[in-house]
């Protein structure tokens, strides 16, 4: 009964997420040939095991899927003041699509599409329609918080638990939301430490963060965006804490493996081959892409052997609960 449960879980939510080969170094196609020049701008980098990264991931994917159709380059550590001047320098070489991903370059993205009408532009997190060549894209991440909050309530030994946030603010307000929710389904005697360093990116601040939820009791852990690398981190350092990621690609580090129970991630690839498709016919923006299980899957959640055993009843507990909240997907 257990394997068939952990089965029938990972076999319905979730695909371990493949990293493609290709990109930057496609050559460039006129738009005769039917190839869009996609452009993508981020604040940190396209191996932060997190939020950028999975944007990064998923153009490459898109690639594999749609042969041809996409010549991609990147701009990493791009600042509010910086991503203009790139932004604007890939309007200049000719790029049909420019992918900002943060909402912190709302502003910018919104200036320059309205300057620039036959030049389409994203970015997210953000349900806002901004201009008619400009799409969004929501991570609804409570979803996959409310999966971690489930399997954080039944593994806590000690009812007690930690959330490592950097803002609380767009999707990471909504995976924090949905793991006090999990959470609380399956255990609402357990404690819930939650807090946030103010930074996307400070790997510093998350490990130290992680350290003192440790010693105040905290015996499994969670977090959300790039920063939560450093938490994990911080966890690989204790031999009784276990850690939930919110990004496949942490399953890939040394700590990861070590300590990772299970991991989410959001599908980018069908966020951008939905974009190609949506040029392909005409619609240059003017669209919210909502990402979610209900919609084509967005997000998929991995479980992953990490020294702990379970019994078939927490499978079933679990499976019962993602009835209750994701019935489509049953």
């Amino acid at each position: 009964m257990k394997k068939l449960v952990l089965f029938l879980v990972v076999l319905l939510m979730a695909v371990p997420l493949a990293v493609f080969a290709g990109g930057a170094g496609e050559e460039a196609a006129g738009a005769d040939d039917g190839q869009y020049k996609v452009a993508l701008i981020i604040e940190n980098t396209i191996d932060d095991k997190g939020w950028c990264q999975s944007m990064h991931d998923g153009i490459l994917a898109a690639q594999e899927q749609l042969p041809g159709k996409i010549h991609y380059e990147y701009s990493e550590k791009m600042t509010t003041v910086d991503s203009e001047s790139i932004a604007r320098q890939y309007i200049a070489d000719g790029f049909d699509l420019i992918i900002a991903h943060g909402a912190q370059y709302k502003n910018m993205v919104t200036d320059l599409a309205a300057e620039f009408p036959d030049v389409s532009f994203a970015f997210g997190t953000s349900s806002e329609i901004v201009g008619d060549n400009v799409f969004t894209y929501m991570p609804e991440s409570e979803e996959t918080g409310y999966l971690s909050g489930i399997l954080a309530g039944m593994l806590t030994k000690d009812n007690n638990i930690g959330f490592v946030g950097p803002v609380d603010s767009g999707d990471s307000a909504r995976y924090a939301r949905g793991f006090v929710l999990g959470v609380e389904a399956v255990n609402p005697d357990a404690k819930i430490n939650m807090a946030f360093i103010g930074s996307f990116s400070d790997y510093v601040k998350s490990a130290e963060l992680a350290t003192t939820q440790i010693n105040a009791g905290a015996d499994v852990l969670t977090g959300a965006s790039q920063q939560a690398i450093g938490a994990l981190r911080a966890c690989a350092e204790y031999d009784d804490v276990l850690w939930l990621g919110q990004d496949l690609a942490q399953l890939d580090t040394p700590e990861g493996q070590a300590k990772c129970v299970a991991a989410s991630s959001y599908n980018y690839a069908a966020v951008v081959v939905g974009l190609i498709e949506s040029l392909d016919e005409g619609v240059t923006g003017g669209v919210c892409i909502p990402m979610n299980f209900n919609k084509n899957s967005l997000h998929r959640q991995a479980f992953f052997p990490t020294g702990q055993t379970f019994s078939s009843d927490f499978y079933l507990i679990i499976a019962g609960h993602l009835e209750t909240w994701v019935p489509a997907v049953f």
